[in-house]
């Protein structure tokens, strides 16, 4: 689980630098659109909708593209959204585990895009169900420890509020929840006044395989090359990183 966490940590201190903004707006407007197609436009009724605009301040979309997105997914703006939902499932080099989440209105190019980044890049497509075994979902919120926050005010917030775990991975601490008990822990870290970064719906892995520095690089590169696709939202692993590797790469 950790490899995973470290990942999207790294992923995040990129963001505001990395060249595929654009492509991050695109993928976080349309997680609002869903969600406001699912859930209506009333924030107070909807968590997933409070949860997918969080993550898009967060990344610096503006307001006004935020607001077109709640108003096209509740259909308040004549608009229509339909996008479905489509789970791949593959091995990376070394047959790290990858779970592949597009979120489409087209689910051929889907399709054909997540098989050609794979092929291309050193990774396999594996029969529906042979993956996905080895992850459960669960609710992730991430915190950033650059306020001040220890682990113990955490601790103090959540656990009473259903969080099975707390850990700091880099400069962000990570709780785990049941995906039932998201919404209850992230309203304890906001009572307790513990700004989030992120709280969303996630595969987190069963148990973990830790990889070197070199395979490491490939199945960065192939994760790269998969979420280059509109189409694909989410790529979940299994890998794990020791400290040591993670300094290494983050040097390059």
């Amino acid at each position: 689980m950790s490899g995973h966490s470290k990942w999207a940590t790294t992923k995040h201190k990129k963001a505001v630098i990395d060249a595929r903004r654009a492509k991050s707006f695109a993928k976080l407007i349309k997680n609002i659109e869903v969600a406001a197609k699912l859930g209506g436009a009333d924030l107070s009724g909807n968590p997933t909708l409070v949860d997918a605009i969080q993550k898009a301040k967060k990344t610096s979309v503006p307001n006004d593209n935020i607001d077109r997105a709640v108003k096209r997914g509740a259909g308040l703006s004549g608009d229509a959204v339909d996008y479905h939902t489509i789970m791949y499932e593959g091995y990376g080099p070394n047959g790290v585990a990858l779970l592949i989440e597009c979120l489409t209105d087209n689910k051929n190019r889907a399709a054909a895009e997540v098989r050609t980044a794979m092929s291309r890049n050193g990774g396999t497509m594996a029969d529906p169900g042979s993956v996905a075994y080895n992850f459960s979902r669960k609710g992730v919120i991430r915190v950033s420890s650059e306020g001040g926050v220890t682990e113990d005010d955490i601790l103090a917030a959540v656990l009473d509020a259903g969080a099975e775990d707390v850990s700091l991975q880099g400069g962000t601490f990570e709780i785990i929840t049941d995906t039932a008990n998201l919404v209850q822990v992230r309203t304890a870290l906001q009572t307790a006044g513990i700004d989030y970064e992120s709280a969303d719906s996630e595969f987190v892995p069963n148990l973990a395989v830790e990889i070197e520095a070199e395979t490491a690089r490939k199945v960065f590169k192939l994760i790269e090359a998969l979420e280059d696709s509109d189409d694909v939202q989410n790529v979940f692993s299994n890998f794990d990183l020791s400290d040591a590797v993670l300094a290494e790469l983050e040097q390059e």
